[in-house]
């Protein structure tokens, strides 16, 4: 019989113009002054115009920090969580990316508990209680507004985790419309991460459970069937809401069955070179497919037989084969980059690389085969 704990955010809300209700939303968690946590970009777009309307319009007031950072370093944290203790507010919303959403969390935690960062990275050191929680994703890819885990980059250029259930949001809120302005590039590198949520989740070593493993099928076929859609037509609101349901879902997975050596080996290009999450993951994704194909071969074939449908194999190597044969036509497709070099990431740091992959130990022990430092330099090469 099957022994597990499965946690997720306890409200959804999907709907196109979703975004438009946040303040009845905050209204029904008691909030009274709301911390809008986001980037410059999307402020500047105007896409929180409708949230910002709608939190007026309840008779909420509205304070926005809108100095979110890609790969948010500590820094950039402690200076939100210091303005939202000065503003006084009572509930936090993240809304934009997977930076903007583990900003959020961080300043709902420490504004209401202070406490310093460093001593709470790792798995269930954080304290609560924490303000109430509003995520609101706007790519379809880091599955953040339904995990407990907020990733953050250290002074040594380390990415590093502060993993609670505190950090599962009140509301995870999902508007389609706000994802239509994607350009092509940053779609592909968000669905392809949300692509690599579902797969290591399914394949995961650890805490790999039958709604995870639902949630990642189900996840990984939406995602599969709808990127090269929207890669073309960034304006298909019917497949640009599979995406986000498709990324939600991954998250969903991986929160309970963690990742493994994809994850491991992007870390460390993110931390140094400041590379976007999605491109990180697609970038080493094939090598490690690759290197875990024998020790994976009857999951990877179930991956298979659920993208590919139409499709019959004699046995699970060659269903396995055929799952990878397919990540690397899509990956080829995608519009980023397609090595380490072209990245821009210097030849002479894939050891230093390597041994950075190998401290990434908390989601290493996931991988379904084990990886040594040889393993992590040959996989950076072949990729290079």
């Amino acid at each position: 019989m099957s022994q597990f704990i499965f946690e997720t955010a306890p409200k959804i809300v999907c709907a196109q113009g979703a975004a438009n209700g946040l303040g009845e939303l905050a209204q029904q968690l008691g909030i009274s002054h709301l911390y809008l946590v986001t980037d410059r970009f999307l402020l500047d777009a105007g896409l929180l115009t409708g949230a910002l309307a709608s939190l007026d319009a309840a008779g909420i007031r509205a304070t926005v920090f809108a100095d979110v950072q890609a790969d948010p370093p500590e820094a950039s944290v402690q200076a939100a969580v210091e303005q939202a203790i000065a503003a006084g507010v009572d509930g936090v919303a993240g809304f934009g990316g997977g930076s903007s959403m583990d900003t959020a969390k961080l300043v709902a935690l420490l504004a209401k508990t202070p406490q310093a960062l460093p001593g709470i990275y790792g798995v269930g050191l954080a304290r609560g209680p924490r303000l109430p929680l509003i995520q609101v994703p706007t790519t379809a890819g880091t599955g953040s507004e339904v995990t407990a885990i907020s990733i953050l980059t250290t002074p040594s250029n380390e990415k590093k985790g502060v993993v609670s259930p505190l950090l599962y949001p009140d509301v995870a809120l999902l508007d389609s419309l706000l994802t239509l302005g994607l350009p092509p590039r940053v779609t592909a590198m968000t669905g392809v991460d949300a692509m690599v949520h579902a797969i290591e989740a399914y394949t995961t070593r650890h805490k790999k459970n039958p709604l995870s493993d639902a949630l990642a099928l189900r996840a990984l076929t939406m995602l599969y069937d709808n990127i090269r859609i929207v890669i073309r037509d960034g304006n298909d609101a019917r497949a640009r809401e599979a995406m986000l349901l498709g990324s939600l879902f991954a998250g969903m997975a991986f929160a309970n069955a963690p990742v493994g050596a994809v994850h491991a080996l992007a870390y460390p290009l993110g931390g140094h070179y400041h590379l976007p999450h999605g491109l990180t993951n697609a970038l080493v994704l094939l090598p490690v497919l690759e290197f875990n194909h024998p020790a994976a071969a009857k999951l990877y074939g179930e991956l298979a037989r659920a993208i590919l449908p139409g499709q019959h194999f004699s046995d699970d190597d060659e269903a396995a084969g055929a799952f990878i044969g397919a990540m690397r036509a899509l990956v080829a497709e995608m519009p980023f980059e397609q090595d380490l070099k072209s990245a821009g990431v210097p030849e002479g740091d894939l050891e230093m690389l390597a041994k950075d992959a190998m401290n990434v130990q908390r989601l290493l022990v996931n991988n379904p085969r084990e990886v040594t430092y040889e393993d992590a330099l040959a996989m950076y090469r072949a990729v290079y």
